[in-house]
């Protein structure tokens, strides 16, 4: 028998998980069920992947043997009060912070949970992804999240106290990188180039520098030497981002991050 597939919440993430399992054909359309606290968000999923519609979150649950949990963690606590009296369902939550012992408690543990960081590249299926088990998911639970998740990109599998470091890392790293390209840009122009030319030389540039260190398998610090010529162009802007504390600036932000997923956890 299909898997029936349930999600609550479909903003970017819930939309991009949704489009990747479909694309995989882990799930048909017709087999999908969606709610959103936002009409035009069902009513736009329905219409470009003819998924289905639910009336509200407890028929979600209801009609589905696996349900990916959406929701951001401010709404959270609020949508665990609408899952109705379903029981033994798989339950896989993407709220940052919120705990599993949190959620176990908040559905009185009716349901086995899994508890999953991604990243928005999960658009274009170049995710990073982090999966934690609960107290009750079984090992055929974690093959399937596992399935499900590489529609999308990179999974890896690890104990949930590493998951608000992956949060840090992965879960709001796209933003660092968008940040370095912002800045790398506006030196660009600063410089002289064109604005196009210099986007997609910074872009190409910023792609092709973490491809080099996939497919080389090399470290990072190694690649690194090999282009740093003594007292050459690559020297001396290094020596300036070193002098300006660049790797000390790069830790603080992830333990910030950090900081803050636990925070979320508390609340």
């Amino acid at each position: 028998m299909d898997m029936k597939l349930g999600i609550i919440g479909c903003g970017k993430m819930g939309r991009a998980l949704m489009g990747g399992i479909l694309d995989a054909e882990i799930c048909q359309p017709d087999g999908v069920i969606i709610s959103d606290a936002w009409p035009d968000a069902v009513s736009s999923a329905v219409a470009e992947l003819g998924v289905q519609a639910a009336k509200d979150n407890r028929e979600v649950v209801e009609a589905s043997d696996v349900v990916l949990l959406c929701v951001k963690p401010q709404g959270f606590t609020e949508m665990l009060a609408d899952l109705g009296d379903a029981k033994d369902r798989l339950l896989i939550s993407i709220a940052a912070g919120i705990r599993i012992g949190a959620i176990e408690q908040g559905i009185n543990n009716r349901h086995r949970v899994i508890r999953v960081m991604p990243n928005t590249p999960a658009l274009i299926r170049r995710a990073a992804s982090a999966f934690a088990m609960g107290s009750t998911a079984t090992e055929e639970d974690a093959a399937l999240t596992e399935r499900l998740l590489s529609s999308v990109g990179y999974v890896c599998r690890v104990k949930e106290e590493d998951l608000d470091a992956v949060t840090a890392l992965s879960g709001s790293g796209p933003a660092y990188i968008f940040l370095m390209l912002e800045a790398l840009i506006a030196s660009g122009i600063e410089q002289g180039l064109p604005p196009e030319i210099a986007r997609d030389l910074a872009v190409e540039t910023t792609s092709g520098a973490a491809e080099l260190v996939a497919r080389t398998g090399e470290p990072p610090a190694q690649l690194r030497e090999n282009v740093t010529s003594p007292n050459g162009t690559t020297f001396a802007a290094l020596e300036s981002l070193r002098a300006d504390g660049f790797s000390e600036s790069v830790r603080r932000a992830i333990r910030a991050a950090r900081e803050r997923s636990i925070e979320l956890g508390k609340i």
